[in-house]
C-alpha cells in the first residue's frame, strides 16, 4: 500500500516525505549522540567515537546499496563515474564525512543538546543562501516566510538566541555547519548522476578513511582497550541512525531543491525537544517555538509539493 501511494507521486513530493523521515530520525540522532559521546568521552576522545560510528555507519549503507543493487538486477554506479566526479566526490568525503564530524561532536561534548540542535539548525540559512546564489533555486514569498518562522521558532525553543552562551563547543558546532551546508550544494550537483546509496556510501566511506588516518596520526585510539559492551552498544545505535539519516538526506536531496530539504529538516529540533523533555526531565519547550517552527515547517513543504517536478 505504501509502495502504491508513493508511486503516485512525483519526484519533488517523495522527495518532501523523504526530507520528513530525515528530521525524525534527526531529531532521535542529536538527543542518542548527546548520550553517546558523553558515554565515550569515559574512555576515549569524541574523534575517536565519531571514527568509529561513521565507519559503522559506512558499512551499512554499503551493505544497503549491494542488497538494492540485487533486488533491482543492477549495480547503480559505475566505477568509471569516480574520475569524472572526483573532484566533487573528495569534496563530500573531506567537507561532508568527516572534518564536520569532529567538530560537531567535539562541540556535542561541551554543548547542551538544546543548543547544539539550535545551531546546526540554522542550516537552513546557510543552505538557502548558497542555493539561491550557485544552483539558482526558486525561492518565494512562502519560503521567506517559513525561513523567518523556522529561525524564529528554534530561537524561541532555546530561550532566545542571547541564552546560547557561545564558547567553544557553540563555535565547533556552527563551524561544522557550514561546513555541511557547502557540502550540500555539492552533494546536490552530484546526486544528478551519482545515486544516492552510492553517493551515501562514498561520502561516508571516504570520511571514515580521513577519520581513521587522522586518529592515527594523534593516537586517539589508544584508549580503546576500555572499551566495553555498552560504548560498543553506543556505537551500534548511533551508527543505524547516521546510516538512516544520510540515506534519506540523500534521496530527499536528490528529488527535491536543497532549501525545501533543509527547510523540513528543521522540524527534527521538535523530536530533539520532546525526548528532552520526557525522558531528560528537561523543562517544555516554548509552546510558541513549537508552532512557529511547524508552521515554518508546513509553509515549506506545502510549497515544495505543490511546485512542479524538475525533470
Amino acid at each position: 500500500m505504501v509502495r502504491r501511494t508513493l508511486a503516485r507521486l512525483d519526484r519533488r513530493q517523495t522527495g518532501v516525505l523523504l526530507a520528513a523521515m530525515t528530521a525524525l530520525i534527526s531529531g532521535v540522532s542529536v538527543f542518542v549522540n548527546g548520550y553517546g559521546v558523553r558515554a565515550w568521552t569515559e574512555i576515549s576522545d569524541p574523534a575517536t567515537y565519531t571514527t568509529l560510528k561513521n565507519t559503522g555507519a559506512a558499512l551499512i549503507l554499503l551493505m544497503a546499496m549491494i542488497l538494492v543493487a540485487r533486488r533491482r538486477g543492477a549495480g547503480g554506479f559505475d566505477v568509471s563515474q569516480v574520475g569524472e566526479h572526483k573532484v566533487g566526490l573528495v569534496l563530500v568525503a573531506v567537507v561532508g564525512g568527516s572534518i564536520p564530524f569532529v567538530l560537531f561532536f567535539e562541540g556535542l561534548a561541551r554543548a547542551t543538546s538544546g543548543d547544539a540542535a539550535f545551531i546546526h539548525k540554522t542550516l537552513v540559512i546557510w543552505v538557502a543562501i548558497l542555493a539561491v546564489t550557485i544552483l539558482r533555486e526558486r525561492v518565494g514569498l512562502p519560503h521567506l516566510a517559513a525561513l523567518v518562522l523556522l529561525i524564529w521558532g528554534q530561537a524561541a525553543m532555546s530561550g532566545g538566541v542571547g541564552a546560547i552562551a557561545f564558547g567553544s563547543g557553540e563555535w565547533m558546532i556552527l563551524l561544522a555547519t557550514l561546513l555541511w551546508a557547502v557540502e550540500t550544494i555539492v552533494a546536490k550537483r552530484l546526486l544528478a548522476s551519482v545515486p544516492s546509496l552510492a553517493l551515501g556510501v562514498l561520502r561516508m566511506g571516504g570520511g571514515a578513511v580521513v577519520l581513521v588516518l587522522f586518529g592515527v596520526w594523534r593516537g586517539a585510539f589508544s584508549g580503546l582497550a576500555g572499551v566495553t559492551p555498552e560504548h560498543m552498544v553506543w556505537i551500534a545505535v548511533t551508527a543505524v541512525t547516521l546510516a538512516g539519516y544520510v540515506g534519506t538526506w540523500y534521496a530527499a536531496l536528490a528529488r527535491a531543491q536543497a532549501v525545501d530539504v533543509t527547510a523540513v529538516l528543521v522540524a527534527g529540533a521538535l523530536i530533539t525537544g520532546v525526548l528532552e523533555t520526557g525522558l531528560r526531565g528537561a523543562e517544555l519547550p516554548s509552546a510558541i517555538g513549537v508552532v512557529l517552527i511547524a508552521i515554518g515547517v508546513l509553509l515549506v513543504a506545502v510549497a515544495g509539493w505543490r511546485r512542479p517536478a524538475v525533470a
